[in-house]
């Protein structure tokens, strides 16, 4: 029980942080209007606004197409484009690392003979590894939980 501590402690804060967003009213506000109007009313605050509603969506399980289309309907495709690709990768990144705080290498104390094998894979060839299926995924919450627990 002890060795998956740190999963459990990952468990328990994505539920939490789910439960937040979803019993705040934060998760039903976080719609393709309310990002329209965040970015329009004040470009610089709305863009804050919209890289944290990335970030918050991604752990709410929220779609990334509402976020893609709110960027690309207030600021045409370019800019919006943009906009969504910096705040999917400020997303990532703030999501890896809280994850790495919370559950470490917790992947690593897995005994499961799948698990072994499948991190043996990754150690031996882990820029290859995350550079596929970052490109086959991208911004999949699951997959950045997953890469962060690696602890590689």
């Amino acid at each position: 029980m002890k060795k998956h501590l740190r999963l459990i402690g990952v468990a328990l804060f994505l539920v939490l942080v789910f439960a937040v967003l979803e019993r705040s009213g934060i998760r039903a506000q976080l719609n393709l209007d309310f990002l329209q109007q965040q970015i329009r009313d004040n470009p610089f605050s709305g863009l804050l606004i919209f890289v944290l509603a990335f970030a918050l969506g991604n752990i709410a399980r929220i779609p990334g197409w509402v976020f893609l289309a709110a960027a690309v309907f207030t600021l045409g495709k370019t800019a919006g484009g943009v906009a969504t690709y910096l705040a999917a990768c400020i997303s990532c990144i703030a999501t890896f690392f809280i994850i790495r705080l919370v559950g470490g290498n917790a992947l690593r104390t897995l005994e499961s003979p799948l698990a072994v094998r499948l991190l043996r894979q990754f150690d031996a060839h882990p820029i290859r590894s995350v550079v596929l299926l970052r490109m086959l995924f991208q911004t999949l919450p699951a997959l950045n939980y997953t890469l962060a627990l690696t602890g590689g």
